[in-house]
């Protein structure tokens, strides 16, 4: 007779990370579709342990960047116009984010050539969205300097939001390469200009703020952005990460956008977010 040998016991931490990699997958990926994370391959775009890779593995730091530059990208009235006019975003707010997180994961993690294909399908999908501006003025997704503008906010902003939640220090060398890495998907994009460094950013920032208007729409997407962002059903999750992004922003999107500046709860969400980027690179074992 065979003797079933005792299975051994579950370590706790393993379990616990075990319910934290699970919850955080079935927020980024639609399960009811099923859609399965992004497998990461030794054959894509950017090296391993290069800096966009670092920053986009991020989990905390892009939730919160990726807020912040929908928030910053709705300020820019072409951007604002397309979604406005193409997009179900009342509706689905939550699936327009896991699309952009899941863009962002394929072209930086995938093989290079599920990287392409996906770049590929948002160049057609861009070819759709055009249309005129309350004024007349005609827009269209495909417009280089409209382009330029949604990866110099999203570039910024991850950026920004991974030095204050994991690498204040990072080194300037790999913040100017993280810049030159995310270049090439923008240019695949039809991006034009794109900075290469984060002097280029910053510069290019200080230019096109004049094209950046606040309006009510802008507001109201902001509103819809900042109850919808964490995408979890977890009201306190959802303020912390909302008030880290409203904190990063600049003074003047803050205006523009009718969002006041998070004052004496800025510390706490700082705190709390911090304390939730190093639980989740636990759980994911990045450190």
């Amino acid at each position: 007779m065979r003797v079933e040998r005792p299975r051994p016991l579950h370590n706790p931490a393993d379990l616990l990370r075990d319910r934290l990699v699970r919850q955080v997958r079935a927020v980024f990926n639609d399960q009811a579709a099923g859609e399965q994370p992004v497998p990461v391959s030794d054959d894509a775009l950017f090296a391993r342990d290069t800096p966009i890779r670092l920053v986009h593995a991020d989990i905390v730091a892009m939730m919160v960047g990726g807020i912040r530059s929908l928030l910053l990208q709705m300020l820019h009235p072409h951007a604002l116009q397309g979604v406005l006019d193409h997009s179900n975003f009342r509706e689905d707010m939550q699936g327009r984010l896991r699309r952009t997180a899941r863009f962002i994961a394929v072209t930086t993690f995938a093989h290079r050539d599920e990287a392409q294909a996906a770049i590929a399908r948002v160049n057609r999908i861009h070819e759709q969205v055009r249309g005129t501006l309350p004024d007349g003025t005609p827009y269209s997704a495909r417009d280089p300097r409209t382009l330029a503008f949604v990866h110099l906010a999203e570039a910024e902003s991850f950026l920004l939001a991974y030095r204050r939640f994991v690498q204040p220090a990072m080194p300037r060398r790999d913040q100017d390469e993280y810049f030159r890495q995310f270049a090439q998907v923008a240019r695949a994009l039809g991006a034009d200009p794109v900075p290469e460094t984060r002097a280029e950013a910053e510069a290019l920032t200080r230019a096109m703020r004049g094209e950046l208007r606040g309006s009510a729409a802008a507001r109201e997407i902001a509103r819809l952005v900042l109850q919808d962002s964490a995408a979890t059903g977890a009201e306190a999750v959802q303020h912390i990460l909302g008030t880290a992004a409203v904190d990063l922003l600049p003074p003047f999107a803050r205006a523009q956008l009718g969002l006041a500046a998070p004052g004496i709860t800025a510390l706490p969400a700082r705190l709390a977010t911090g304390a939730m980027a190093g639980t989740l690179r636990w759980a994911f074992r990045q450190r």
